[in-house]
């Protein structure tokens, strides 16, 4: 765990420091999907136990960054995810509308320059990373993989400093 820890502030003070223009500014994501989910047949359901594990191990893997936003969708286990971070970060939980690119272009503006941690689902995370780096290249999450950490840092829509996938 404590590799783990270490290894994200790495990489978030490595992301910092690329070579950039002194006049941009870098805004950093953090993107994940929720975790595990009961499957209760439902269209919005809980988290499971083990997600519960989940969303508190985000609490340790992220307490020395810090964070100026949070974001989820309106779902349940989204929400459930980030919860126990944000109220260790002293932070609300900011819903927003997946699949909206000015959503994301309003999330650059209102925290350039910043960490932002958006949560979603195995759809719309690859779906922000590509639109981030204006790419295709992060294609949907496997249902039952609930690990992946996709750290995007730009310096504007498309101009992509560093981009690290972690599994959890």
């Amino acid at each position: 765990m404590k590799n783990k820890i270490l290894w994200i502030v790495l990489v978030l003070v490595i992301a910092n420091l690329s070579p950039v223009s002194a006049q941009q500014k870098l805004t950093t994501f953090i993107l994940i999907r929720h975790a595990e989910k009961v499957n209760d047949g439902t269209k919005d359901p809980n988290l499971a136990e083990a997600g519960k594990k989940r969303a508190e191990s985000l609490v340790s893997i992220l307490k020395n960054t810090p964070l100026q936003a949070i974001y989820s969708t309106s779902f349940i286990r989204s929400r459930d995810t980030v919860s126990p971070l944000a109220k260790a970060k002293s932070l609300s939980i900011t819903e927003y509308e997946a699949f909206k690119p000015e959503e994301i272009e309003k999330i650059l503006k209102d925290f350039e320059g910043g960490t932002i941690l958006i949560c979603g689902h195995s759809n719309n995370i690859p779906w922000i990373a590509n639109y981030l780096t204006g790419s295709e290249k992060f294609k949907n999450f496997d249902d039952n993989d609930y690990s992946n950490v996709l750290i995007i840092t730009v310096a504007e829509k498309a101009k992509v400093t560093s981009v690290t996938w972690l599994n959890n």
